[in-house]
């Protein structure tokens, strides 16, 4: 089995794996089976959310592994994030324990805020998952600071339904305002991360606070192809890029491996996704490798800036990385 690093979260001390296996984009068909084949390859970090709506499957995965001994509950690490819709500080605690009990869990490893964006609550008997609208196909932004949001999030660490709690897309003004007022500090920082947006000040920042990054969308356009986004169409595929299938024919690996070595061998953890037996395999074996200092920089030196989960791209508001 492959042996993987972890990193130590603040404030707690708990051992988070540098790689996971992310379940935006798995199916509901299919993400039990491809939970527990991970689980099975290796893999012990799972990074969920309310808007994947999958959670429910994904916890089916879990509880097999565990019903047939392959691991304890305490051997995994499982993330989950707190959507838009539920920011306002009556609904944080209804909706994590609900999740929890999609999952079949008694607390989440990691809780997230997935965006700092509050909007309007819809019930999910209505509509589950809601994306960013309303029934009417509307974004209803509402009046909910993030500090709100965050003292409930501190209660769930409280009661034990959550051992450490996270931000996602969030940006250096967000998190410097975060770490004001906040009783307890935000154990991750989860980002999108690829050599195409490699966003080095927002990194250093979080790091020089003690804060955790994991990457998503390690692949860049890649990971957006499937949802039909002309950017990602339009934008040079890294896994066919000079830059990083040189360096993969070098170290006998795959292009998609030196992209998550880039990202690990960096601190940063990794969290792709994948439904083939291979592939799970192939990126849980990033860490066995090292890449020279001018290959990182070489990797690095591909930074466009260049955002493909932009709210205001797919949406046509909420500018929040602006």
């Amino acid at each position: 089995m492959v042996n993987v690093p972890t990193i130590k979260l603040q404030p707690t001390g708990q051992e988070m794996p540098l790689v996971g296996l992310g379940l935006w984009k798995i199916t509901n068909k299919t993400c039990a089976d491809t939970v527990y084949n991970a689980i099975k390859t290796g893999y012990r970090l799972f990074d969920g959310a309310f808007d994947y709506g999958n959670e429910k499957e994904a916890g089916q995965g879990v509880k097999r592994a565990i019903d047939e001994g392959l691991v304890k509950r305490e051997d995994l690490f499982i993330v989950s994030k707190l959507w838009n819709t539920c920011h306002e500080k009556e609904r944080v605690k209804p909706i994590a324990k609900t999740q929890l009990e999609w999952w079949g869990l008694e607390y989440f490893d990691l809780f997230l805020i997935h965006f700092p964006v509050a909007l309007e609550y819809v019930d999910p008997a209505v509509l589950y998952p809601s994306g960013w609208n309303t029934p009417d196909g509307s974004v209803k932004p509402i009046r909910v600071p993030i500090q709100e949001t965050w003292q409930v999030m501190e209660e769930l660490v409280d009661e034990g339904l959550v051992k450490n709690i996270g931000i996602s897309n969030f940006q250096g003004s967000l998190i410097l305002d975060l770490l004001r007022y906040c009783r307890i500090r935000p154990a991750t920082l989860q980002i999108e991360h690829h050599p195409y947006l490699v966003q080095p000040d927002l990194i250093r920042l979080a790091k020089s606070e003690g804060i955790a990054i994991t990457a998503y969308s390690s692949f860049g356009p890649s990971s957006f192809l499937e949802l039909d986004w002309k950017k990602a169409f339009d934008t040079p595929t890294l896994f066919e890029h000079p830059a990083i299938t040189t360096i993969a024919e070098k170290h006998s690996k795959t292009p998609a491996q030196v992209l998550l070595r880039w990202s690990t061998q960096r601190g940063v953890a990794v969290i792709p996704k994948s439904n083939s037996p291979d592939r799970l395999l192939e990126n849980l074996d990033v860490t066995s490798f090292y890449l020279e200092e001018s290959e990182i920089q070489a990797i690095s030196g591909l930074d466009k800036n260049l955002r493909f989960n932009n709210p205001i791209d797919y949406l046509g508001t909420l500018p929040i990385f602006a």
